[in-house]
């Protein structure tokens, strides 16, 4: 069976941490996949603003999730805290990608809990359509590159 292969890029200049809730914990005990999605939702609202951004961005544009892929490396338990690297790449007239690595310490040991991509594409929510990236957020993007 094909397995989804992340290749993630050298620098992932931004760091946030989020601590796993009772909440993101499944009936197996660990984070659920699920979880994982809405953890790096919070890493990347934490990165654009950083830059003085939203995801919806100015006016009736903003961000919208084109995919996203998931690598799991370990499993997160309640009372981890996550910390999340995130770099961009692939920027392009419409859009750009995010990369996330999760990682967590225990017992003085870094643990990486999973890798994830998404690609990001600026939209404009009037019209329901595909808009240009501006160039300001190609430039701040850029430092993450």
């Amino acid at each position: 069976m094909a397995r989804v292969k992340i290749d993630m890029p050298e620098k992932l200049g931004f760091t946030t941490q989020i601590p796993v809730r009772v909440t993101d914990i499944n009936y197996g005990g660990h984070v659920g996949n699920d979880s994982i999605l809405s953890i790096i939702h919070q890493a990347r609202i934490d990165f654009l603003q950083s830059m003085g951004y939203e995801e919806r961005g100015a006016g009736d544009t903003g961000l919208i999730m084109a995919d996203a892929a998931l690598v799991y490396k370990g499993e997160g338990f309640l009372g981890d805290v996550f910390d999340i690297a995130i770099g961009a790449a692939d920027i392009a007239p419409f859009g750009f990608d995010i990369y996330y690595r999760i990682t967590t310490v225990r017992n003085d040991k870094t643990i990486i809990i999973a890798e994830a991509k998404s690609g990001m594409i600026f939209f404009d929510y009037t019209h329901r359509k595909v808009a240009r990236l501006p160039e300001e957020w190609k430039e701040k993007l850029s430092a993450y590159m």
